[in-house]
């Protein structure tokens, strides 16, 4: 059977015509995709200027997969997923990002930033710490600096939060001393607890060098000589502390009125708490000059000339326990309602988060802020 030529002939225009159809609709639907990938883009936007995170995933999603080489669409969708709390997806897009060859030294550092955060808003704190650790010497070493010190804090390593703020302090990040401070003085009760009385002292006496205004060294230095057996470095402790920290005084107004007694120093204790009394009444330092009374009659004066410059819920429950009354049935039930009434009013209230305690804090348990309670009770705010 002969091959016939003629097929042959038609079948070459024929073919190339379809190529030429099937090239034209691929670069028909290329610009198509091309001109849907911006709108997307657009799209998302819009949405997330409106506050609709849900919706602009979605656009960001499919803008991604219209461009899949632009980095920028990248951090946008991970930052979303990591605001809405899906950290899962969040880090899986940043980490597809550092696994791009082509990505620059800039875009390189910025998707690890990002990644430690993924990993930080998920809790994930060690493998954020492996994160943020990459990060030195690049244009994030601040940022990723603060971060360690928080993660540091929060697991209570005070070795390794000290070395980063004193890195901070180093490279000018702001001051740090009194961070510092507050983590020798975590390391010195650690030492305490551990039986390593030298290793505390030294620790203590480092954190009043270098920060002598916070009143939490010398109040824990204080602590250590008396219970050393130093009831005179104790109380001279106090003293430095009144002239360093003087707001912090009655913070240290009951133990300053029982070494007071036990060096038998009063006189300079009074005159020391009164010529804080004149500056700023305070319900502690009121109290301890009641304490430091010669008798009865004087500690409920003291109660009364507080009275007199500030109304005090708490002093006149004091002054009202040592005042005789005709009925003491009547008295006791006054007493107990007004014990009752001014309980809470002796707390202590962070001013950063508002959270109360019965006891002070140097770092508030509610949002971790150093020296964020006042050394004033919630009555005196």
């Amino acid at each position: 059977m002969e091959f016939d030529l003629t097929w042959l002939l038609w079948g070459l225009p024929l073919a190339f015509g379809l190529g030429w159809v099937a090239s034209r609709l691929d670069l028909r639907q290329w610009r198509i995709e091309s001109r849907q990938a911006p709108k997307a883009y657009f799209r998302g936007l819009n949405h997330l200027l409106n506050e609709q995170q849900d919706q602009a995933i979605d656009a960001f999603i499919e803008a991604v997969q219209g461009d899949p080489d632009t980095a920028e669409l990248h951090f946008a969708l991970g930052n979303l997923f990591r605001r809405r709390g899906d950290y899962d997806r969040a880090v899986r897009v940043h980490e597809h990002l550092l696994a791009r060859d082509d990505l620059g030294r800039k875009d390189r550092d910025r998707a690890q930033h990002a990644l430690a955060l993924d990993f930080l808003k998920a809790g994930l704190l060690d493998r954020a710490e492996s994160a943020l650790l990459k990060l030195q010497g690049s244009a994030f070493e601040g940022e990723s600096l603060l971060a360690l010190l928080a993660i540091y804090e929060r697991s209570r390593d005070w070795p390794q939060a000290k070395a980063i703020a004193l890195r901070l302090d180093e490279v000018e990040q702001g001051s740090f001393a009194t961070r510092i401070a507050h983590h020798l003085c975590e390391e010195a009760e650690q030492a305490l607890r551990a039986g390593d009385t030298s290793t505390a002292r030294e620790h203590l006496e480092e954190a009043v060098r270098r920060a002598p205004q916070v009143a939490r060294g010398w109040m824990a230095l204080s602590a250590l000589k008396a219970q050393s057996g130093d009831p005179g470095g104790a109380f001279d402790a106090l003293t430095r502390l009144a002239t360093h920290a003087p707001q912090a005084l009655p913070l240290a107004a009951a133990t300053l009125v029982e070494l007071a007694r036990q060096t038998d120093r009063r006189d300079e204790a009074v005159r020391l708490l009164e010529a804080f009394d004149t500056r700023a009444p305070s319900i502690d330092i009121t109290e301890a000059l009641a304490q430091l009374a010669g008798n009865p009659a004087q500690a409920r004066e003291r109660y009364l000339r507080h009275l007199e410059r500030e109304k005090s819920l708490v002093l006149a429950t004091h002054w009202l326990a040592d005042e005789p009354l005709s009925d003491p049935l009547a008295k006791q039930r006054v007493q107990a309602a007004l014990d009752q009434a001014s309980a809470p009013l002796r707390r202590y209230r962070c001013a950063a988060c508002g959270f109360e305690a019965r006891q002070h804090f140097w770092h508030c348990p509610g949002c971790q802020a150093w020296d964020s309670y006042p050394a004033r009770r919630v009555e005196e705010i």
